[in-house]
């Protein structure tokens, strides 16, 4: 690796997490720096442009909503002024299930389309990756009730992060990349075809 590269490669590794810190913070103005203008995020909970997810996020965290994020190992793959940063992560989340205060804990990937501009790594396009999760009740001694029903029309990467959302209010997107599937499959293409010079699927 040369010089420029090694400086990419922890520019790349900062952005990822500032990204987090800023985010779970609540310093609004700084996460912002870390996407392009056109950046998008996708998640369980939203899906379309960062300056839109930037808005509901701060709603959320006033009105008290806490998804907290905890990074992990991260391999960048470079390709000029074009990367695919991976990052180990946790989120979690606190939340009411079926009136029993829970706390889930979801495991996965950030899949960051990144790119240089201007001098400037930033997000082009974040997709989680969701691996597995589980739920535990804040209070050992209590037990929570699940409607199977419901916990069971989510994919087995997210189910419970899912399931706590839903009932928080928010409409769920039910196919994102797990561990393994098409999705994912399809997913490493896109990374592909993106450190390739091809534009971004929208």
């Amino acid at each position: 690796m040369d010089a420029e590269a090694l400086q990419d490669d922890l520019a790349l590794r900062r952005l990822v997490q500032d990204w987090a810190v800023w985010r779970d913070a609540g310093m609004w103005d700084r996460f912002a720096g870390c996407w392009h203008p056109d950046g998008r995020m996708m998640a369980t909970w939203f899906q379309g442009p960062a300056t839109e997810f930037i808005k509901v996020s701060q709603v959320g965290f006033e009105k008290g909503v806490r998804i907290l994020h905890f990074l992990g190992g991260i391999s960048v793959d470079l390709a000029g002024p074009r990367a695919i940063v991976q990052t180990k992560m946790t989120i979690a989340q606190r939340a009411e299930a079926e009136g029993v205060l829970v706390d889930v804990v979801c495991t996965g990937r950030f899949y960051d389309f990144c790119e240089k501009r201007d001098g400037r790594w930033g997000v082009v396009l974040r997709q989680p990756i969701y691996e597995k999760d589980r739920m535990d009740p804040v209070d050992p001694a209590a037990q929570v009730t699940l409607d199977p029903a419901l916990l069971a029309q989510f994919p087995e990467g997210y189910r419970h992060l899912a399931y706590i959302q839903t009932r928080i209010g928010y409409q769920v997107k039910r196919d994102m990349p797990g561990l393994t599937g098409p999705e994912v499959t399809a997913l490493y293409e896109s990374g592909r075809r993106w450190l390739a010079g091809d534009t971004l699927d929208r």
